[in-house]
């Protein structure tokens, strides 16, 4: 299929836009909705520098759709993005998880387009996610951190199969999910395959409040 891919420069769509061209699949844009809102319902506000760096990497057309972040604005500037390429594309790809939230609105806006929804995460566990990230050497940093139990330290490091580790145990005992798909975290990918090179991020660490912590670069 010709696919559109849903980009925000994190671990999930990275994964599932690598699945799709590892199935065959032809990746012809990046799209990208930012919101204004940094706590959008729908979507990560993404560093646009980064993002564009990504999108170079990867040789893929990018299209960002500004959005003011707000409820159910974000739907209409979500339609207009996707309207933008239906009549070039055969389907969406998303690196949704577990939010039905998300995923019901995207596959109403996608069926409305005629377009199918291509999801090759859904219903992954949170271990299953990291291993394929590990296995196939993304390279995967935090750049927030919206929860109790996350140092802050951890913002802007690699993730290895050692850190991957703490952060499993972290997640027993303050209960939240390893995914991130409660909001608990944001990351970015620097690498991963079909990447023309490994990217380079320095930053600092901002925090707002005891458990709310954000990279900036």
């Amino acid at each position: 299929m010709r696919l559109a891919a849903l980009f925000s420069g994190g671990k999930d769509s990275c994964l599932a836009l690598f699945k799709a061209k590892e199935e065959g699949h032809e990746v012809k844009y990046l799209l990208n909705i930012n919101p204004k809102n940094s706590d959008s319902f729908m979507f990560h506000k993404p560093n646009l520098k980064l993002l564009k760096k990504q999108a170079e990497n990867l040789g893929i057309p990018l299209i960002i759709q500004n959005s003011k972040g707000r409820k159910d604005e974000e739907l209409k500037d979500l339609s207009g993005l996707i309207k933008k390429v239906k009549d070039k594309v055969d389907g969406i790809v998303i690196g949704g998880i577990a939010s039905n939230y998300q995923g019901k609105r995207i596959k109403e806006i996608a069926e409305k387009f005629n377009l199918k929804v291509y999801s090759p995460l859904w219903d992954y566990t949170g271990e299953k996610l990291w291993q394929e990230l590990l296995k196939n050497k993304f390279k995967v940093v935090l750049i927030k951190i919206s929860c109790e139990g996350l140092p802050k330290e951890f913002l802007g490091k690699i993730i290895t199969e050692e850190i991957f580790q703490k952060i499993k145990k972290l997640a027993e005992k303050y209960k939240f999910r390893v995914d991130f798909e409660g909001g608990e975290a944001e990351t970015a990918v620097l690498f991963m395959p079909y990447f023309k090179k490994e990217i380079k991020i320095k930053g600092r660490i901002r925090s707002e409040g005891q458990y709310r912590h954000f990279l900036d670069f």
